[in-house]
């Protein structure tokens, strides 16, 4: 049998802010028929995001313990999260669309 080695593990440096390029840096537009089907799913999504953070309200209304509100709290800070992203896409869509 071999002998075990032991692996070194270190710690990860902590995450750099990265710089996305944006539209405006890069020069483009966003093409209509482009840009008119991507709001129509930011739309759809965030009627979708907003029945999950009601939905997610609702049960914070009900008796749970505290291994489910952990959970819960766990799915409201995701559905809120989403929320903010899908609010910065429709703002790069209205500000870099033909």
């Amino acid at each position: 049998m071999p002998p075990q080695t032991k692996m070194k593990v270190s710690a990860l440096p902590a995450e750099k802010e990265e710089k996305k390029p944006t539209l405006a840096v890069v020069g483009s537009k966003i093409p209509a028929e482009l840009s008119q089907q991507l709001r129509k799913l930011a739309h759809d999504l965030s009627n979708s995001m907003e029945t999950v953070m009601q939905a997610s309200y609702l049960l914070a209304q009900a008796n749970l313990d505290e291994n489910n509100k952990k959970w819960l709290s766990l799915i409201d800070q995701a559905a809120r999260d989403a929320a903010r992203i899908n609010r910065e896409i429709r703002e790069i869509l209205r500000s870099h669309s033909e």
